[in-house]
């Protein structure tokens, strides 16, 4: 049996560039290591902030690779080059506007600027897409608040299950 597929996709144009570090794309990746007990295959890229090439990211992710769960850093501000949101919402079939609601009121308990983020998150076909900012810190809130709701999401879109680790981070499935 295969291992379900995670893909990860920082968006950043110095990044991309070499200018500087990868770091929101390694957060991120260190938090799925930390949170979930499931072995994973990991999809991994870094991508200029350019709306068709996030799209065909996203799709290659999803539709092509399989991923379950497509988590992006980057690119959800109000800045010219902060696309990202469009790009996902160009792609996906439904859109969950619960994540990014507690996603914006989680990072409004630590800075007031919370309020310009437009981190979204949405479905196409079996696959979750959820944009997160690209600092690590605002990766690590964010993606707390909303991780307990993304395994029971995957089993109600039919895609692969994923347990997470009890002692660090609980997910919610409601008793059968």
């Amino acid at each position: 049996m295969s291992l379900p597929k995670i893909g990860v996709l920082n968006i950043s144009d110095r990044a991309s560039a070499g200018i500087y570090a990868d770091e929101p794309g390694q957060a991120c990746v260190a938090l799925l290591r930390e949170w979930l007990t499931t072995a994973f295959e990991l999809d991994y890229k870094i991508i200029p902030d350019e709306r068709p090439v996030i799209a065909a990211e996203l799709i290659r992710m999803a539709d092509t690779a399989g991923c379950a769960l497509i988590v992006t850093t980057g690119g959800t501000g109000p800045a010219l080059r902060d696309v990202t949101p469009e790009a996902t919402r160009a792609v996906i079939e439904k859109e969950l506007p619960g994540f990014g609601e507690l996603m914006r009121a989680t990072s409004l308990k630590y800075v007031p600027t919370a309020i310009l983020s437009r981190q979204l998150a949405g479905i196409r076909g079996r696959t979750l897409i959820v944009n997160l900012p690209g600092r690590p810190k605002a990766i690590r809130e964010n993606l707390e608040a909303v991780f307990p709701a993304i395994p029971y999401c995957l089993d109600l879109i039919g895609a692969a299950r994923l347990e997470t680790n009890a002692d660090v981070i609980k997910s919610f499935r409601p008793k059968s």
